[in-house]
């Protein structure tokens, strides 16, 4: 799964980056140039299961990130729509701290109309492409129209007709017309996140639209190694988890997604699988071997395993199940997949 940060010059997006990903922005990078990083997705589930299996290894799921070149108000030139348009989700950083040594490219701090002008720019890219393609098409079907044809032009006739009344078209699309027109990779049709760049006082943390995060925060609780001493500092200044860990929760929630487990002594891990998948699904993130071969699932629930202390003591109450493979997964199902192939 891959999420694409936008944003306008001085938002926040590249310190934002380094802080998911870990990776530090090259010394003469292009205006032009993306960035690409991956971000482990920091789970207190994960911390909590190796505490009890004490594992050689434990491993995060991940999120590998975009950082796209800034969007510009009214310009030809679109850096980061291709990168955009290869992601799954949109990350949008609008700026909305105040400060007199940042300057804003727009002249001054509106997130409001920033979250419009960027909402916009991504329309309108789409909107030129989508004009690009019907004209092709009307060329091309002179000579005959397939049926795949007329369902990629009624599906783009019906994104042009969305984003000229300043609306998003995914839920007018049905599933044949969606398929039609994947290979476009509209950014009409990919979930957005907003994220607003907060000054420290204006952080929340209810829901998901938007996001706040103070970067300048969140570099400091970065700083901290110990998870204690970093848990108290959160605490100190109002907050139970930090920016990163619910912008990570935030792009899960985006995209449809949760996580499932696999313990043991040489490993604890956290899979990342839709939400509805089946066992047998979730079995192929781990080896499509297993998925192929699916007989069942043995499934530990997060809160038996935590409650009972050890995997022994849930197996000894009598509260580790068997799974086929109808079952539909659970967020935070701790799994062992028996397959034969």
């Amino acid at each position: 799964m891959k999420a694409a940060l936008l944003g306008f010059e001085e938002s926040g997006k590249s310190t934002l980056f380094q802080l998911l990903t870990g990776r530090a922005i090259p010394e003469g990078r292009q205006e032009s140039e993306t960035l690409e990083g991956i971000a482990a997705v920091r789970d207190p589930r994960v911390d909590r299961i190796s505490e009890i299996c004490q594992p050689e290894k434990t491993k995060y799921a991940e999120t590998s990130y975009s950082l796209c070149p800034a969007v510009t108000k009214g310009e030809g030139k679109r850096g980061w729509l291709e990168p955009a348009r290869r992601a799954d989700l949109l990350c949008i950083v609008v700026r909305a701290f105040a400060s007199d040594s940042v300057y804003h490219p727009l002249g001054s701090v509106d997130p409001e109309r920033d979250r419009a002008e960027l909402r916009m720019e991504v329309l309108l890219a789409d909107l030129e492409m989508i004009e690009n393609r019907l004209a092709r098409m009307e060329k091309e079907k002179r000579a005959g129209q397939t049926p795949a044809q007329a369902i990629e032009e009624r599906a783009l006739d019906k994104c042009r007709a969305a984003i000229e009344a300043d609306e998003l078209p995914v839920e007018g699309l049905d599933e044949g017309e969606l398929s039609a027109v994947k290979s476009l990779g509209l950014l009409c049709l990919k979930p957005f996140l907003w994220i607003y760049n907060v000054d420290e006082t204006d952080v929340h943390e209810d829901g998901f639209d938007p996001v706040t995060i103070a970067c300048l925060i969140e570099k400091e609780i970065m700083e901290i190694q110990d998870d204690a001493e970093r848990q108290a500092y959160l605490e100190d200044i109002g907050l139970k988890s930090s920016g990163v860990d619910r912008m990570s929760r935030a792009v899960y929630d985006a995209l449809g997604l949760m996580s499932f487990y696999t313990m043991g002594k040489d490993e604890v891990r956290a899979w990342t699988v839709s939400k509805g998948a089946t066992a047998p699904v979730a079995a192929g993130k781990i080896h499509t071997d297993m998925q192929r071969g699916f007989i069942r699932a043995e499934v530990i629930k997060y809160d038996d395993l935590v409650d009972a202390g050890s995997e022994a003591e849930v197996k000894s109450q009598g509260k580790l199940d068997l799974k086929g493979k109808d079952y539909v997964m659970q967020d935070g199902d701790i799994c062992s997949f028996l397959f034969n192939v």
